[in-house]
């Protein structure tokens, strides 16, 4: 087997075992790791609202699985849906207050959680991890 095989194979892996982790961590706050990527990458951008789509490709999701995720989250009142007054076509995605104040919970949540999954790494294996893993995107 090749390296890079071995790589993709170990980076699987890990993502399985970070994800799992991080997840039991949110369920506290009956959210999963996806959905609170969501709202965080929400919580980033001007006013908190973002076209779906692009949301969808900040998250690496396609238009229809980021609606299928973001229909329960709407019912929860996580985030809200928009429409465009010029284009009905372009509906916008914003993080409602009830997400935003959710997501600053759970932050310190994923916060204790990425502690633990790191604590065998200084900040120059982390530091350097963050590089080598920006050069494969």
């Amino acid at each position: 087997m090749s390296k890079n095989i071995e790589l993709l194979l170990s980076l699987t892996s890990m993502h399985t075992s970070v994800f799992k982790n991080i997840d039991r961590h949110l369920s506290v706050h009956g959210i999963s790791f996806s959905e609170f990527f969501v709202m965080y990458q929400l919580s980033l951008v001007s006013n908190r609202t973002v076209r779906r789509i692009d949301l969808a490709e900040s998250v690496g999701m396609s238009a229809s699985g980021i609606t299928r995720l973001l229909n329960p989250m709407e019912k929860l009142k996580l985030v809200e849906k928009e429409q465009n007054p010029r284009d009905a076509r372009v509906s916008f995605v914003k993080l409602s207050d009830v997400g935003f104040e959710l997501l600053n919970d759970a932050i310190k949540s994923v916060q204790i959680a990425s502690d633990g999954l790191f604590k065998s790494l200084d900040i120059n294996d982390i530091e350097r991890f963050i590089d080598l893993t920006n050069k494969i995107k």
